[in-house]
């Protein structure tokens, strides 16, 4: 998939239309999409659970509905309109949500996005928060994958 048309057809009206636009968290969800799955691989390879672009566990997708879109009434909606059902199987089928789902994943982590252009710190932000110490994937994986394009 064309990172700059993901990024300017997708990921960027996205966020804004759930109010969570700024330059940093476009470059982090896309960044988190090209480490994560290349932009082009829907199921984890192997037997993983991993769902969509995004590679969200089912079980991180259901928390978030739980345990934090819940108590956030105007975000939730915000996220409903985008899905038909709000399942973890829609991670596959809708671009739309599966990057807002990716944003709000984020967003419940209390330290600040790094600063945009910030390629290394992104990375490292994904790793701790997205990734964590239990995934696979290490920061030079995100620094290598990263879309440069999309930050013309």
């Amino acid at each position: 998939m064309d990172a700059k048309q993901l990024t300017e057809l997708v990921v960027r009206p996205t966020l804004k239309q759930l109010g969570l636009y700024s330059a940093s968290a476009e470059q982090l969800v896309v960044g988190t999409i090209f480490v994560e799955s290349r932009a082009k691989y829907l199921k984890q390879i192997g037997d993983g659970p991993a769902l969509g672009i995004v590679q969200m566990e089912p079980a991180t997708h259901d928390d978030i509905w739980q345990n934090y879109l819940a108590y956030r009434t105007e975000l939730k909606e915000k996220v409903s309109q985008l899905v038909k059902e709000g399942t973890a199987q829609e991670l596959i089928t809708n671009l739309a949500y599966a990057v807002a789902m990716c944003r709000v994943h984020y967003l419940r982590v209390p330290k600040s996005l790094p600063s945009p252009g910030d390629i290394p710190a992104l990375a490292r932000y994904w790793k701790t928060y997205y990734n964590t110490h239990k995934g696979a994937g290490e920061v030079s994986d995100f620094i290598d994958k990263f879309p440069k394009d999309i930050l013309n």
